[in-house]
């Protein structure tokens, strides 16, 4: 097999198919199976049981690309949702509550500081 074609090619469109995978399926671990299946075919059709090496590393790769898809996807989500205060869960900002600090709850947990944002609005995103 080329070298490009291993070193680069097969590479890259991993990469790319798992962050499309991962916008789909949403769950790193069923990305990475995906492509371990595919490429544990293709091994052994087209290529003999030395290239099973090759099956390993790209199933790694798919994994990470996949699970850093998730992390920046849910880094922005937070973001946007703290941001905006559009998606109708009565949440406040963090900037209106600071005015009324004095007034905290005994039963409110001390992590919160009395304030409501809306970063914990929209967690169920399975």
């Amino acid at each position: 097999m080329n070298t490009l074609l291993i070193f680069f090619a097969l590479p890259l469109a991993t990469i790319i198919l798992a962050v499309v995978l991962q916008k789909v399926l949403k769950c790193p671990v069923l990305v990475a199976a995906v492509f371990f299946s595919i490429y544990l075919i293709v091994a052994f059709a087209i290529f003999d049981a030395s290239y099973l090496v090759y099956v390993i590393i790209y199933t790694i790769l798919a994994y990470i690309s996949a699970l850093l898809t998730d992390l920046i996807c849910r880094i922005i989500e937070r973001f946007y949702n703290c941001k905006n205060d559009n998606n109708n869960c009565n949440c406040r900002s963090i900037n209106t509550n600071l005015d009324n600090i004095n007034q905290l709850n005994i039963n409110q947990p001390i992590t919160n500081m009395g304030r409501n944002n809306c970063c914990n609005c929209r967690r169920n995103r399975y």
